[in-house]
Order: C-alpha cells, then structure tokens, then sequence
C-alpha cells in the first residue's frame, strides 16, 4: 500500500471530533501539533489543552481508530507538552462553529464579548465552572439565556 500523503492524513484528522464537543475537530482544536512519516511509521503530536484533560485518552484512542480505519499499520502518537496548548491555537472555523452551537469562543480579555444565542452584550458571570473544566458558566442578561464560554488559556 502507498503511503497516503501528509495533507491526506490532515484531512482525516480534520474530520475527528473533539469527544467533549463534537462540533469542533482536533484540527480545529488545535491540538493535533504535527504529522509526519518517519519510514514506514507515521507520527501525530498531539498537545493535550491542559496535563489534566479527562479526554486525552480518548482523543488518541479516536486518533488511533480513525487513522487505522484508513489502512494506516504503523502508528505512533507523541505527546507533545512544549510549547503548552493554548486558545489561540482554536481555528477561526472551530470558534466559529463553538458559536453556532451555542458556546461562546476564547475571548482575549477573558470574558464573551456577546451571547452565542442572541448576539446580546449584557452578560454576567454565573460560576468559573461550566459543563467541562474548560469552559466557564455564563448567562445573558437579553435573553436570559446560560452558555458556556470556552475559557481562555
């Protein structure tokens, strides 16, 4: 079997959702740091978005499962710790879709500037703790409507 190329297996990672919100892919993510083949053996770096994810584990078993799904034989993923992930690594496009499915995206300044549901700008803070350790609890004052908000690291 030919090797399939780099940019192949990029669009195959692209299509792996993150098992805590699927409407974003590891590559949108940001986590999946590189792909290369080094002899008949591909290597994925991944990059965990904090040493204590509960996901981690799932996300290389999904990795895995995908990449073997496309014939891949021999695999290695590399945990890659430096530089740390951050929320800047976060595609315009998976902050986009964070958005539509109604959480708010990374913001600099460490808080939504609007509400995922409505577009409203009165937003309050409701606990630093969302559905996830990532994300933080929010509610528009607009609508009335909580989100969560994707915390910026």
């Amino acid at each position: 079997m030919e090797q399939p190329s780099v940019e192949q297996v990029w669009e195959w990672l692209d299509a792996v959702p993150d098992p805590e919100i699927p409407v974003i892919s590891l590559v949108d993510l940001g986590i999946i740091r590189d792909v290369a083949w080094e002899g008949e053996t591909l290597t994925v770096a991944v990059t965990p978005t904090y040493s204590g994810c509960p996901a981690t584990s799932i996300i290389n078993m999904d990795i895995e499962t995908a990449l073997r799904g496309h014939g891949i034989e021999k695999l290695e993923l590399k945990r890659q710790l430096s530089p740390p992930w951050t929320t800047d690594w976060l595609s315009d496009k998976g902050r986009a879709r964070l958005e539509e499915y109604g959480i708010a995206p990374p913001q600099p300044a460490g808080g939504p500037t609007r509400c995922p549901h409505c577009g409203g700008t009165h937003l309050e803070k409701l606990s630093q703790f969302g559905s996830t350790p990532c994300k933080a609890q929010w509610r528009c004052r607009d609508c009335l409507e909580p989100f969560d908000y994707f915390k910026c690291i």
